[in-house]
């Protein structure tokens, strides 16, 4: 009976995404056409990695502000102290987007900046209302939609000592509390709510590896059970807002889930082909299918199940939900945030269960890159175009083609320099974006395209040594000036054409972004070497950074 019973829940495992072909990898040309009507374009930041002002006007600490200041945990010990100051500057950055014509801005409310304790029956800080009221009121003045993201990773530091944070059920009604208090001040004139940004880096990084705050390295535990208190969360969110503000504000509530593409190395290979979806049910799949379909991915159960086993453990390290909150769960989504980077390929690899429980080990793969693949940013981005669509085609045939905002997508400088004319931006962004085109062609229900990022800004534990932002910042002056880069007129180019009309105009683009970019180049230059010039006077003059120069 057991035989047939694990023998009907691998069926069913492989049957979920029966409708995808794996064995059908589609690299065409590149395709000139526009995109529907009414397609959204914007760009993202969020609070932690922008606004600075991390201590002023009665802001809570939050985890990453503690994480920050340890030493050793941010390259070059940065901080986002400062950042961009973007809690001075969000009229100046408004003033960039409508230039850039963006129909919407996607940036996120710090939890701690409004409520400092974490606890909406303790305090509320009127000043971090206040922000937010005055950034979101002049977004629809410059006719820019708000897309407003109520969690990304600045947990109140309060609620983490007192609780351990997402390690804690408690969390759960915290966070339900905090955005009741969102929906309350601000769902009058915010239309799209997202609740959590990538849980899959809040619970892996934050709890599994310890890269992130709170710097947690509970192995094999500690990401599934933050990841399973986020999920409930998530839900509690979207059945608070269904039944208290949705008939009198009609907004959407959705989640922004984060997942590289995994391809089969050898697509002629079942073992390899089940490698690669574990991968994606393991990354994509462990919080989409329980909002999609109630419960986990039954690969994950399978896999976590037996080693926890093989491990001597009594039941599995992956929680389990309840018949009633599988029903509670189920449907928790109006529309699918979705935020993408790269692409790997993926091999079937057993690891042995005495190295110990890890996330990574119960996966039993191994990912690959090609080393033909332009690495034109971080170390972990390759730009692969035909994963953006391959990726996109996989939610539509997994989750019944729901709608699709792409709430993140972009790259970084690989020599982090300070030539604005970003060549290897504009190409990823060209190809990327085409690809997009060609899934919605394909039938996928994509809605809108957020570039990562409006600026460059605090990246986590690389601090300002990696560079997304249209705009060039300009970290060592203290005003912080934002310059364009070429990508900002060419991805304007993009809005404005709604696509890629045809290949005499779309060829031209990166020529006249690129002749665009060489004043702000000597703009910059000319700052750079007055503020040295102003160090000199002072008697003050250091070398700059390593990791900020050309």
């Amino acid at each position: 009976m057991l035989q047939r019973c694990i023998l009907l829940a691998l069926v069913l495992c492989v049957s979920a995404s029966a409708d995808f072909d794996w064995t059908k990898n589609e690299r065409s040309s590149f395709y000139y056409g526009t995109f529907p009507t009414g397609f959204s374009w914007g760009a993202g930041t969020s609070a932690y990695q922008t606004e600075g002002a991390w201590n002023i006007d009665g802001k809570g600490i939050s985890i990453w502000d503690v994480f920050a200041h340890k030493k050793g945990k941010i390259f070059s010990n940065d901080t986002g102290d400062s950042s961009c100051e973007g809690y001075y500057k969000f009229k100046d950055d408004i003033t960039l987007m409508k230039d850039m014509k963006l129909n919407h801005y996607r940036f996120s409310i710090s939890w701690p900046r409004i409520l400092p304790s974490g606890l909406k029956s303790e305090h509320i800080n009127e000043k971090g209302i206040k922000y937010y009221d005055e950034l979101i009121n002049m977004l629809l003045e410059n006719k820019i939609t708000p897309v407003v993201t109520l969690y990304h990773w600045d947990l109140p530091q309060v609620l983490q000592e007192k609780y351990g944070g997402w390690q804690n059920v408690s969390m759960v009604n915290y966070f339900n509390d905090f955005a009741n208090l969102c929906f309350e001040r601000f769902g009058n004139r915010v239309k799209y709510w997202i609740t959590f940004n990538n849980p899959w880096s809040i619970a892996v990084e934050g709890f599994e590896t310890g890269e992130h705050a709170p710097g947690l390295k509970l192995k094999g535990t500690g990401a599934y059970k933050a990841a399973h208190h986020i999920i409930k969360a998530h839900a509690k969110v979207w059945h608070t807002y269904d039944v208290q503000w949705r008939s009198k504000q009609k907004g959407l509530v959705g989640i922004s889930l984060t997942a590289d593409w995994g391809e089969p190395v050898d697509i002629t290979n079942q073992r390899d082909i089940e490698a690669a979806e574990r991968y994606i049910q393991f990354y994509l799949g462990w919080f989409a299918t329980p909002i999609f379909n109630g419960d986990y991915p039954q690969v994950m159960k399978d896999y976590i199940g037996r080693k926890s086993g093989q491990q001597g453990l009594g039941a599995s390290r992956l929680p389990v939900f309840s018949s009633q909150e599988k029903s509670y769960i189920k449907g928790t989504c109006d529309f699918l945030g979705l935020g993408h980077f790269t692409t790997r390929y993926v091999t079937q690899k057993n690891y042995p269960s005495g190295l110990g429980d890890s996330y990574f080990t119960d996966r039993d793969l191994a990912e690959l890159v090609d080393p033909q693949w332009p690495d034109p940013g971080s170390e972990w981005l390759y730009s692969v175009p035909w994963g953006f669509r391959r990726l996109l085609n996989f939610v539509k045939t997994q989750y019944g083609n729901p709608m699709i905002y792409v709430t993140e997508n972009g790259v970084s400088e690989k020599m982090l320099c300070t030539d604005l004319c970003d060549n290897w931006r504009m190409q990823y962004f060209k190809d990327y974006i085409n690809e997009m085109l060609k899934a919605i062609k394909d039938g996928v229900n994509v809605k809108g395209y957020t570039a990562w990022s409006l600026l460059d800004n605090f990246e986590w534990d690389e601090g300002f040594s990696e560079r997304f932002g249209l705009y060039y910042v300009d970290f060592r002056n203290k005003n912080k000036p934002r310059y364009p880069k070429a990508s900002v007129q060419f991805y304007k180019r993009i809005i404005s054409s709604n696509g890629f009309p045809n290949q005499r105009e779309v060829e031209s683009w990166k020529r006249k972004s690129v002749e665009t970019c060489s004043s702000s180049n000597q703009l910059l230059a000319a700052a750079r070497r007055k503020s040295q010039g102003n160090q000199e006077h002072a008697g003050m003059q250091k070398a700059w950074p390593v990791h900020d120069e050309v």
